[in-house]
């Protein structure tokens, strides 16, 4: 089977150079004794040698010698006929052995390397012995050692390069989580002061423009039929008053959170549950129940924003299977209610907000519940699941709201 070697980093391209080093340099060695020592097959020696060189070069230059387990130990079986017939020729040969244990363990799989070795040691011995007339424990002792060296030091340098590449991973991972992180604070950020300006805007000049044009359409009706101009300047400037009102709140629906745009807030509900369901290992449902009717802006954020907190403590805390989200419309009240199946907690044990945690804290969701005139209740035990409950009060008339939303 075709694998993929790792990549050369400029330790391995060091080691390797050596290795190609270290074998060429040997194969010179035994040529070199062998004329030296004047051996009468000491030019069948220097052949041998040469061509061991010759075949062993031409594995570099293979271009799949290094993705493919065939064509390695293809060009592995080459080199060691060779090794052999040198083995055969002189005992100077039995030094090759120690590089081609590099090689074998480095090209082919863990099972099949283990067994070159072993035979290539065995190998080594019995040509070894066969050149010396017999076999002792010192020349077995040789090769095995060389072989067991091998084998230590290919086996620790594979388990460092594996924790150094797991060690990579999570390098990378922790850059992009963080830059996830910074992203998500600077949205968090935004949202939060569109947030804080619907709210002033909301507060203040809409407000204000309700009651001037109150005030202007009392007055424009208590005014007598022959006032004149009079009449007619009170028109205007009550047109004036509604004009900028509706530009007003076209300011607070432009200021709204991204998943309220052009979506009701049950259907920004259902898309949170599905959201919510698709990246977590969690089933997150919505239910809608009653009549629908029009709600103030400040309502739809903050419901929106304790559903996405209460489903993040969910998803962060509870380790639940399942959660519901049920938006129930009462008449003169509106409840959103949270029900999770998971490991549940001591409403009076909860400890200490986290300043990390920003928003998302139960604080948070009973500070939005209450600025809006509601109530907020957490039932819990553990083991038992959780159930949050928001509340609050809907205005008689959704017509003199300026963030109601047509």
């Amino acid at each position: 089977m075709d694998t993929a070697a790792p990549a050369l980093t400029p330790t391995s391209r060091v080691l390797t150079w050596c290795l190609h080093l270290l074998l060429i340099a040997l194969l010179v060695l035994a040529a070199a004794r062998a004329v030296a020592d004047g051996l009468p097959q000491a030019g069948a020696v220097v052949a041998a040698a040469a061509l061991c060189g010759l075949v062993y070069a031409a594995g570099p230059l293979l271009p799949r010698v290094r993705t493919s387990r065939k064509v390695a130990a293809g060009w592995l079986a080459a080199v060691s006929a060779v090794w052999l017939v040198l083995m055969v020729l002189t005992a100077d040969g039995v030094w090759v052995a120690f590089p081609l244990y590099f090689l074998q363990l480095h090209l082919l799989p863990r099972r099949a390397g283990l067994v070159a070795v072993t035979a290539t040691a065995l190998a080594a011995i019995t040509a070894f012995a066969a050149h010396q007339g017999v076999l002792s424990p010192a020349i077995a002792i040789g090769p095995a050692l060389g072989a067991a060296v091998a084998v230590a030091v290919v086996r620790g340098y594979q388990a460092l390069y594996r924790e150094s590449e797991q060690r990579r991973r999570l390098i990378e991972e922790l850059t992009a989580t963080r830059a996830d992180l910074a992203e998500a604070q600077h949205t968090a950020g935004v949202l939060a002061e569109r947030e804080r300006l619907a709210r002033e805007i909301h507060d203040t000049l809409a407000q204000g423009l309700s009651s001037i044009q109150l005030l202007l359409r009392a007055a424009e009706r208590s005014l007598p039929e022959t006032s004149g101009n009079l009449a007619r300047y009170v028109g205007q400037a009550r047109q004036a008053a509604a004009d900028n009102l509706a530009e007003a709140r076209r300011f607070v629906a432009a200021l709204t959170p991204p998943a309220l745009d052009d979506t009701t807030l049950a259907g920004a509900l259902e898309r949170l549950c599905a959201t919510t369901s698709a990246r977590h290992r969690i089933t997150v449902r919505s239910h809608l129940a009653g009549e629908p009717v029009p709600l103030p802006t400040a309502h739809e954020v903050a419901l929106l924003r304790i559903a996405q907190a209460a489903l993040a403590n969910t998803v962060r805390h509870a380790d639940a299977t399942t959660a519901e989200i049920t938006l129930r419309y009462l008449g003169d009240h509106i409840a959103l209610d949270i029900v999770d199946d998971g490991t549940g907690f001591d409403p009076d044990r909860l400890p200490d907000p986290d300043p990390e945690e920003g928003g998302f804290g139960l604080a948070a969701m009973r500070s939005r519940t209450q600025a809006l005139g509601g109530t907020f209740t957490v039932e819990s035990a553990p083991d038992r699941g959780t159930a949050l409950s928001a509340r609050l009060p809907l205005p008689r008339s959704t017509d003199t709201q300026p963030e109601a939303r047509p």
